[in-house]
């Protein structure tokens, strides 16, 4: 069964905060990553791009000059990545507002570098926040602060001290408390009869294109699984455990995600959905999905 608490006024102040982090603000960014990151000519992207060239699109003012347009475009891929809130950290706190225009090549390398750094530390901050805000860890609050204290710590250091993070040593401190988080979410939400579906979902398995409409798959544990193309409409996705799940192309028209583990808006923004598909509360409906 789904565990619903009222959070504490104190406690949803907390989480108002984290989430405000990590949240992109692109009008507080200088565009890093639409400089700073390297593409290739593809479906997603419409032209080649090496890592520390603008891309075309950028303007002047750190915006991109055809957002509206970027999947028309042929720029799909820009529509599914999420910085979440490294762009403007890195931007206002790190490097104080700096810009790499007119900077030198050593320092503009430097900007991006630790740009590439901090956004798997705040991916990291994602799902602990996702994790804080499950009543059934309650037990272990003490221990997820502490863990994103010390991951907003190594996110906030001098940019000279970022470059030295081991960020894989913290992903898998941070991951031992996830799993744990994991189980006891999933225990909760599992049916008591294990449906045909769900006994094909498991950590890594290939469902890329499988049919799975209307499938009861909550609680399942979905790590890492391939899921592109899948028809998962209608499908009840409460509790399941989907980081780093690949989502791309999956059909979400419908489904219940509502209470999902770890679904990151880079993935929901590479899946398809529809107006009825029931999201968690700190994820945004993707702009490009359809409605029914």
């Amino acid at each position: 069964m789904d565990v619903e608490i009222e959070l504490s006024r104190e406690d949803a102040e907390a989480a108002a905060a984290r989430r405000s982090t990590l949240r992109a603000d692109c009008a507080s960014c200088v565009g890093l990553c639409c400089v700073g990151l390297a593409f290739g000519r593809s479906a997603e992207f419409a032209y080649d791009k090496a890592a520390g060239d603008p891309c075309v699109n950028l303007q002047q003012d750190y915006r991109c000059g055809i957002h509206p347009q970027l999947r028309e475009r042929g720029f799909s891929g820009c529509t599914t990545f999420d910085c979440l809130g490294a762009g403007q950290r890195v931007t206002r706190t790190t490097f104080d507002g700096a810009t790499w225009r007119g900077a030198p090549a050593e320092d503009r390398e430097h900007l991006f570098a630790t740009f590439q750094v901090v956004r798997p530390l705040h991916e990291l901050l994602w799902y602990l926040d996702d994790a804080l805000s499950r009543p059934q860890a309650a037990a272990l609050a003490g221990d997820l602060r502490a863990a994103w204290e010390a991951t907003e710590a190594l996110a906030l250091q001098s940019s000279d001290d970022v470059m030295r993070t081991d960020v894989g040593a913290q992903r898998e401190g941070v991951r031992v408390l996830l799993r744990q988080v994991s189980e006891l979410v999933r225990s909760d939400a599992r049916p008591a009869r294990t449906s045909p579906a769900a006994r094909r979902a498991r950590p890594g398995a290939d469902l890329a294109g499988a049919r799975l409409a209307g499938a009861d798959l909550r609680g399942a544990d979905l790590r890492g699984a391939q899921l592109m193309g899948a028809d998962l409409q209608r499908a009840d996705l409460r509790g399941a455990d989907l980081i780093g799940a690949d989502l791309r192309g999956a059909d979400l028209s419908g489904a219940d995600l509502s209470t999902a583990l770890y679904l990151a808006p880079f993935q929901a923004a590479a899946a398809r959905g529809s107006a009825s598909t029931l999201l968690p509360a700190a994820l945004s409906r993707p702009g490009h999905w359809h409605r029914p």
